[in-house]
């Protein structure tokens, strides 16, 4: 009877514990690609239509909503750098995680943490984004958040710290901070700290002790969150695009397998995507581009795993691969279309986004073979997923002209975008 009571208390405690597929976990969704099974999202919405709630932040972010069954967790700063006339003090810079209630965008609990200083300035490309640019990631039991300088954290779902981990107080030449988020690899939760100190670290999830570390120079102005590729034989392999390289490390060691030389150069941003053993790289500045890479080998792949490069690209936001093809919105506000076999052009169209500089930070989303691309003052704009091109929408909450700098989460029929002044729950 003793027996039977453990194993139904054991399952009960599983149950607890994992995800339902509905959770959007992570950056870009729990794979990392920004896609959803979801099916019924409404095609548009406004302050009056379809907006199930809003609700006000402490402060501004450039990070993305997750969710977790009837919460959601956001990251945002205060004290420090919210007013582009008048920064303030450092000092009083604070980095916020948020429980929100999905059904009604009540904040159940916000925890503030105090900032580990010196930070970089706040002004030039760092003020465009701010000091909360990383998604947290959840594993169901915990809450994970990478606050750059301020170091690694873990949260229980009550909002308790559980520990909290330095990676580097560095700063590349830029001084841009942190944008890169964290990702989740059996026990270890893995982050690119690249611009902390030109590394790649992975921490025990449950402890936050450090497992291992790869470090190199070229990782300088390395801001993409790592990808875990499938590699075959229920192997998995760690990429991340830096300029002029792509490496592809073993993910239980960090120990690097191979790499490939590439053209873009200067800031690597968007993050990689991948199917079938093939991943797809986008970024550059000075010299910008797309490759196609199959993952495998070892040392200089070069030759024998690049399968084409293109010049078409995005500075910041990543793409989705869906149905044979790749499809991006650039920071510009072009969106393309290519043949994920080729690499040949499908379509290049401008989105009318207004705005000087970068209309677009956010990465599009897929669903219900719909793109959503959320602009950062002009609304989001929602595309036919097909090689042709068709704007199916064009929505916009008129009401707050603040940037929408991250991207949508997606769960249960409901869009969650968050801005700097709101998080906005859109439904049926």
């Amino acid at each position: 009877m003793k027996k039977r009571l453990l194993f139904a208390i054991a399952i009960v405690i599983v149950v607890a514990n994992s995800l339902d597929a509905s959770d959007w976990t992570r950056f870009r969704g729990p794979k990392g690609m920004g896609i959803s099974d979801d099916t019924n999202l409404p095609l548009t919405w406004s302050d009056t239509k379809n907006l199930k709630w809003k609700t006000p932040l402490p402060g501004p972010g450039s990070s993305s909503p997750i969710v977790l069954g009837d919460r959601l967790f956001v990251t945002c700063y205060s004290g420090y750098g919210t007013n582009r006339s008048n920064p303030g003090s450092q000092e009083d810079l604070k980095r916020h995680l948020l429980c929100v209630n999905r059904s009604d965008g009540k904040i159940l609990w916000d925890t503030s943490v105090d900032a580990v200083l010196p930070e970089d300035p706040y002004r030039g490309y760092l003020g465009e984004h701010g000091y909360a640019s990383s998604t947290p990631i959840t594993d169901g039991k915990n809450v994970y958040v990478f606050f750059g300088k301020t170091g690694v954290l873990s949260f229980n779902l009550e909002g308790k710290k559980l520990w909290q981990v330095g990676v580097g107080t560095e700063s590349s030449n830029r001084k841009w901070g942190s944008a890169a988020s964290p990702i989740l690899y059996k026990n270890l939760l893995i982050v690119n700290a690249s611009e902390e100190s030109k590394s790649i670290r992975a921490l025990d999830k449950t402890s936050g002790k450090e497992i291992w570390k790869a470090q190199g120079a070229a990782l300088e102005l390395t801001y993409g969150t790592p990808f875990l590729a499938d590699a075959g034989e229920n192997r998995k392999e760690l990429t991340i695009s830096m300029p002029n390289e792509v490496w592809g490390l073993n993910p239980d060691t960090g120990k690097l397998n191979w790499y490939a030389k590439i053209d873009p150069d200067g800031n690597i941003c968007p993050s990689i995507v991948g199917f079938n053993g093939i991943i797809y790289a986008f970024g550059g500045f000075r010299t910008k581009g797309s490759v196609a890479i199959r993952v495998g080998g070892k040392d200089d792949v070069t030759p024998t795993h690049v399968l084409w490069s293109s010049g078409e690209s995005s500075y910041v936001p990543s793409p989705v691969i869906f149905n044979g093809h790749l499809y991006l919105v650039n920071d510009l506000g072009i969106a393309s279309c290519m043949d994920a076999k080729s690499g040949k052009l499908a379509y290049r169209e401008r989105l009318s986004a207004r705005g000087f500089g970068k209309p677009f930070y956010a990465s599009i989303i897929l669903a219900n073979g719909k793109l959503y691309a959320v602009s950062r003052t002009s609304g989001t704009f929602v595309l036919d997923a097909k090689p042709q091109f068709k704007q199916l929408a064009h929505n916009q909450f008129e009401s707050d002209d603040s940037d929408f700098n991250g991207s949508p989460a997606i769960s249960k029929g409901c869009l969650f975008l968050r801005s700097n002044r709101f998080l906005y729950c859109v439904g049926l």
